[in-house]
């Protein structure tokens, strides 16, 4: 029986240019423009240059022996999805990976191996974005394809994921902690929801990496009271 070997992504590129296929891709979604329609921003009072800079350090959060609140906070999603490849990691189930580590790619590099290797999953970084939602948040924050995929972009990318959760209404006492911790397990698989399991639990593949008593433990951890 003959085997076919996969082609490692090193050797993907190279065909890809001389085919002229590593060409700009259209977005998935439209640019977001939430100050429309009288819908208020996600950032009020921020831009998209000062989420790399104000946000990370919010000074809302409380700081304890972890870090900040939202320190600790990505650190225990990043513990479900990625394990200790942190920001460097690849969904387990890709077949052919990166020629680099994520964190030496740029958006562009991660667009062209989605695009080059169809049907397999591509779960990226620290938080296992995958492809859709990497797009959108890069576009809501007005990344262009030439920007790397530093720990620190992950981690802004992280935090729009983390409004939309309604980390600031849960801050603000409008939402309890387990509607917030359930609003997380819609987005990251490895978080259960308060029934124990992945909100995503036998989709491809998909189920909790921790049980609820132990990330409502850590999560009363982080922010008491």
């Amino acid at each position: 029986m003959t085997v076919t070997a996969v082609p490692t992504w090193a050797e993907i590129v190279p065909m890809m240019r001389r085919a002229s296929l590593l060409t700009e891709a259209a977005p998935l979604f439209d640019r977001a423009t939430p100050a429309a329609a009288g819908q208020a921003s996600l950032f009020v009072g921020t831009t998209a240059t000062s989420l790399f800079g104000k946000a990370l350090s919010d000074p809302s959060l409380p700081r304890g022996t972890g870090g900040t609140a939202l320190q600790q906070l990505r650190s225990l999603i990043a513990k479900a999805e990625a394990g200790a490849k942190g920001y460097d990691a690849v969904q387990y189930g890709a077949w052919v990976l990166p020629g680099a580590p994520p964190t030496q790619m740029t958006l562009g590099d991660i667009y062209a191996w989605i695009d080059a290797t169809p049907g397999m999953p591509h779960a990226i970084g620290r938080y296992q974005f995958i492809p859709p939602t990497l797009r959108r948040l890069a576009n809501r924050l007005d990344l262009s394809e030439s920007t790397v995929f530093t720990p620190r972009v992950q981690d802004a990318l992280a935090d729009v994921l983390l409004r939309e959760a309604g980390l600031h209404r849960f801050l603000a006492g409008e939402m309890p902690r387990h509607g917030f911790m359930n609003n997380l397990a819609k987005i990251w698989a490895g978080l259960p929801n308060d029934t124990g399991k992945s909100h995503y639990h036998g989709y491809a593949g998909n189920k909790a990496t921790m049980t609820w008593a132990a990330f409502d433990a850590q999560m009363a951890q982080i922010f008491p009271g």
